[in-house]
C-alpha cells in the first residue's frame, strides 16, 4: 500500500489568509483543493510538501458570477461547472469538456482550478517510486534523462488537462492573487510548453477566478479522445469556438488542441477560418493545417502515429458540430455519453 508523507495542514477561511499561509511555507507547502492528483502523486513521491494549504474553506473561491460575462471561481468543483445552466447554455465547449473529465466521483472533488494547473503525465513518471527508481528515474523527477527521448534536453510530459484547451478557445482570462497582490492574464499566457516548468503562475499566487468573456454570437465545442468512455485522461482534445456572420461566414474562431504537447497548443487554424465558410474542403485543409503542428509523444496511452494520424478527423467533427451537422451519433461513438 503506497502511503501519504507526513505533512502540515492549514484550513485558510478566505484567499488572503491562504495567500499569507503559501508565502510563508515558501518551497516546503503546496495548495490543495480536491486532491485528485496531487494526492496520488505524493504517495508515489513525485511531490512531497512539507505542509498542505487547503482551499476547501474558502467560500469566495466557488461562486459563479454574471456581468460582461461569466466568472467562475476556480474552488467550484467540476460537477458544479457541468451543472451551472449558464456554462451549459452559453459555453458549451466548456460544458462537455468538464462533463468528460475523469469519473462522476472525482468531479465531484475535483475542482476547476485544478483541473486547470493539473500536474503534466508520461508513463515514465506517474509510476511508484520503485519503478522509476528501477529505471534510473527521470528528468522531471530525480534523474536526468527524459526517456521519452533521451536526447531531449528539456521535459516531455504530456499536458493533460480538459478544460484549459476549451477555455483558452473561448478567450478565457484568469486571476492570480498572492500575499503582493492580484493580476489577470490570459488563460493561455498560463502555460510553457515545457513538462517540468509548465506554468507561469509564481509560487506564492493563488489561481482564484476563471473570467469569460461574453458568449453572444460565439459557438464552441470539444472533442475528447481516449479508450474509455469515462475515467481516463485525453489522448487528443480538441477544443473549437467560433463566431460566424449570418451568412456562415468565419469572423473570429480558435482551435486549440490538449494532449499533444507539454501546454494546450493554439493552431494557426482558427486564423486560417476567418473569412471562410465551413465547407467540407475548407474543414479539411483546417483539420491538416492542426495536425501539422500536433506532436504527441510515446508516452501515453495508444500508437503515437496514430493518434497523429486521427488529429485531422477530430477537428473535422468538431467545425462539422460547429457548423450544425448532426454528429450525435459520432459523438456517442466516441464519447460513450451524449454531449
Amino acid at each position: 500500500m503506497m502511503r501519504l508523507p507526513w505533512f502540515q495542514f492549514h484550513a485558510p477561511t478566505s484567499v488572503a489568509e491562504a495567500a499569507r499561509i503559501l508565502a510563508g511555507e515558501g518551497p516546503r507547502g503546496m495548495l490543495i483543493a480536491g486532491g485528485t492528483d496531487l494526492l496520488p502523486n505524493m504517495k508515489r513521491r513525485q511531490q512531497t510538501p512539507a505542509a498542505l494549504i487547503s482551499l476547501n474553506r474558502v467560500e469566495g473561491l466557488k461562486k459563479i458570477a454574471n456581468g460582461s460575462g461569466l466568472t467562475l471561481g476556480a474552488g467550484l468543483t467540476l460537477t458544479e461547472v457541468v451543472n451551472a445552466q449558464a456554462v451549459r447554455d452559453q459555453y458549451r465547449g466548456l460544458w462537455q469538456a468538464a462533463a468528460q473529465v475523469a469519473s462522476p466521483h472525482l468531479r465531484n472533488m475535483g475542482t476547476l482550478g485544478g483541473n486547470l494547473c493539473l500536474d503534466t503525465r508520461c508513463n515514465y513518471y506517474n509510476q511508484n517510486e520503485d519503478w522509476r527508481k528501477a529505471i534510473d528515474y527521470c528528468m522531471k523527477k530525480d534523474g536526468k534523462t527524459c526517456w521519452v527521448a533521451t536526447a531531449s534536453k528539456r521535459c516531455l510530459a504530456v499536458s493533460s488537462t480538459d478544460t484549459a484547451p476549451a477555455l483558452i478557445a473561448l478567450g478565457a482570462r484568469v486571476r492570480l492573487a498572492s500575499a503582493a497582490g492580484e493580476r489577470d492574464i490570459a488563460l493561455a499566457s498560463l502555460y510553457h510548453n515545457d513538462g517540468i516548468d509548465y506554468l507561469t503562475r509564481k509560487p506564492d499566487e493563488i489561481l482564484t477566478q476563471v473570467v469569460l468573456p461574453k458568449a453572444e454570437g460565439w459557438n464552441s465545442t470539444y472533442w475528447k479522445l481516449r479508450r474509455r468512455g469515462s475515467f481516463d485522461f485525453p489522448l487528443l482534445g480538441v477544443a473549437v469556438a467560433a463566431r460566424a456572420a449570418p451568412d456562415g461566414t468565419i469572423e473570429e474562431a480558435r482551435v486549440v488542441l490538449g494532449a499533444v504537447s507539454s501546454h494546450p497548443l493554439v493552431t494557426k487554424a482558427g486564423e486560417f477560418l476567418v473569412g471562410k465558410k465551413l465547407s467540407d474542403e475548407v474543414i479539411a485543409e483546417a483539420g491538416a493545417m492542426a495536425a501539422s503542428r500536433a506532436k504527441p509523444m510515446d508516452n501515453t496511452d495508444l500508437d503515437v502515429y496514430w493518434r497523429k494520424e486521427v488529429v485531422p478527423d477530430f477537428v473535422g467533427y468538431a467545425l462539422r458540430e460547429i457548423r450544425g451537422d448532426d454528429m450525435r451519433a459520432t459523438r456517442m461513438r466516441i464519447a460513450r455519453q451524449p454531449l
